[in-house]
């Protein structure tokens, strides 16, 4: 659908717009679900306020697990209630992963998980995860890339890992396949080594728990991993890095030229290890582990130079019960909430108790992630011919963030009590509101599968 009696559809105004790298006070004109034009006075069938806002591009968090199986549970957030509450933090594109498993193939993994997120309110795309990699299951990867899904995850720990001989052959397969490989990037044999090391009763205390993966496990991986990177040419992004050691790493693999990109989390720049002896400790458990705060530090000034390049929220929330059963510490359901937050608790960490730019924020949450994951010039940008995926922001209002005001599956909030500045407003995803006034603006279904190319960075 074009115009409408010489107008544009929809048309943003009285907002402070960021493109082309600054604030501008100006207009945006929307038709078919894409930015038409941006200028000032233009007349849209549909007007909205955005006065004394910021008109941002849409986030997307390039890591989640919507209704994912973990730890025998299922993460707490549908695809529906996850986008949701996506879209209530101004994320208009989800990357969520496949059912890794050596007894289906990619393609028929990636339709599962399509059809599985036929409810979402915002867009998604999806990570195909490697299980039980061959070298005669090659085929699979061009096909996968021909659907859409350009980048794959590798996991180095958990019941499966790849093995450093299934890496090596892989990444070549991708290199080839112009596609992404994704690391979640621990040692096995060091995790194993610390666990059989702790004292009988330690599994009792929640403050073993980062002494079961410790800090060395993270750098060896990503060590070895940039290695077999360098040989296959591929192109390597590292998952959820929580460690200084790990960053050292990755900062020299960028310095030799290597095709290296990163992210973290928000848990590890705003949360650190001390969280473990609280009375919620249990309810903190995630992989990797919370770290010192040398380590947050350290992430904070990677974040700042560029060594990393993206915050993901790696979103996979249990409820209180779930982590609260057992008594073996290592035996509790890992993982964290927290894909409504993501821009409300950069902005207010980063930009207003930090002093980093707003340019930091848009390459961190929006314009990274679309480069590396194949989304660009589609989405990550508000520029002509880029999909109208917008977020209205006040940057001004301050509020307490509470699992009681959020909008997940989850009945528990990392950041409980915490006082933040700034506050989506309104979240539109293809030029339509998904999200205003509290409250989700469309049907289940609205959000559509995105397929992509090939990666700009």
């Amino acid at each position: 659908m074009g115009r409408v009696n010489g107008h544009h559809e929809t048309v943003i105004s009285g907002g402070r717009v960021w493109t082309r790298g600054e604030l501008v006070e100006t207009d945006v004109g929307i038709d078919g679900g894409r930015i038409a034009r941006i200028g000032g006075r233009l007349d849209g069938a549909e007007r909205v306020d955005a006065q004394d806002l910021w008109v941002l591009p849409g986030v997307i968090d390039g890591h989640t697990h919507m209704e994912a199986a973990a730890f025998g549970l299922h993460s707490r957030d549908t695809f529906e209630s996850g986008t949701r509450a996506a879209a209530a933090g101004g994320v208009t594109t989800v990357l969520d992963f496949t059912a890794g498993s050596a007894e289906s193939t990619l393609a028929e993994q990636v339709q599962a998980r399509v059809a599985a997120a036929r409810r979402a309110v915002v867009d998604i795309g999806l990570h195909a995860e490697i299980v039980g990699w061959r070298s005669d299951r090659a085929y699979e990867i061009a096909e996968a890339v021909r659907m859409g899904v350009t980048s794959f995850k590798f996991y180095t720990v958990y019941a499966e890992p790849s093995n450093p001989s299934q890496l090596a052959d892989a990444f070549r397969v991708i290199a080839a396949a112009g596609g992404v490989a994704m690391v979640h990037a621990e040692d096995a044999g060091l995790i194993q080594t610390a666990t059989e090391a702790l004292p009988r009763g330690a599994r009792l205390h929640m403050t073993s728990f980062p002494r079961s993966r410790p800090a060395a496990s993270e750098a060896a991986a990503v060590s070895l991993v940039c290695q077999l990177a360098e040989i296959a040419g591929v192109r390597v992004h590292f998952a959820h890095l929580s460690t200084g050691a790990a960053v050292d790493v990755v900062r020299n693999a960028k310095a030799r030229g290597l095709q290296v990109t990163a992210e973290t989390c928000p848990h590890y720049l705003l949360l650190d290890e001390r969280a473990y002896a609280t009375a919620d400790g249990r309810q903190f458990s995630v992989i990797p582990p919370l770290r010192s705060p040398e380590d947050q530090s350290t992430l904070w000034v990677a974040l700042a130079d560029g060594t990393i390049d993206s915050v993901a929220t790696d979103h996979c929330p249990f409820v209180r019960a779930e982590k609260d059963h057992g008594d073996d510490v290592l035996s509790i359901p890992c993982g964290l909430p927290g894909v409504e937050t993501l821009l409300p608790l950069l902005h207010s960490d980063g930009m207003v108790a930090r002093g980093l730019s707003l340019d930091w924020l848009v390459r961190a949450l929006c314009e990274n992630p679309a480069r590396i994951f194949g989304l660009a010039p589609q989405k990550g940008q508000v520029e002509v011919g880029a999909d109208a995926d917008l977020v209205l922001f006040d940057p001004r209002r301050a509020w307490t963030l509470s699992a009681g005001n959020l909008h997940m599956g989850a009945d528990f909030s990392p950041y409980e009590g915490r006082r933040v500045r700034g506050a989506v407003i309104r979240t539109l995803v293809r030029g339509r509101t998904v999200w205003a006034d509290g409250e989700c603006c469309v049907e289940p279904g609205w959000g559509r599968f995105v397929p992509r190319s090939q990666a700009l960075i």
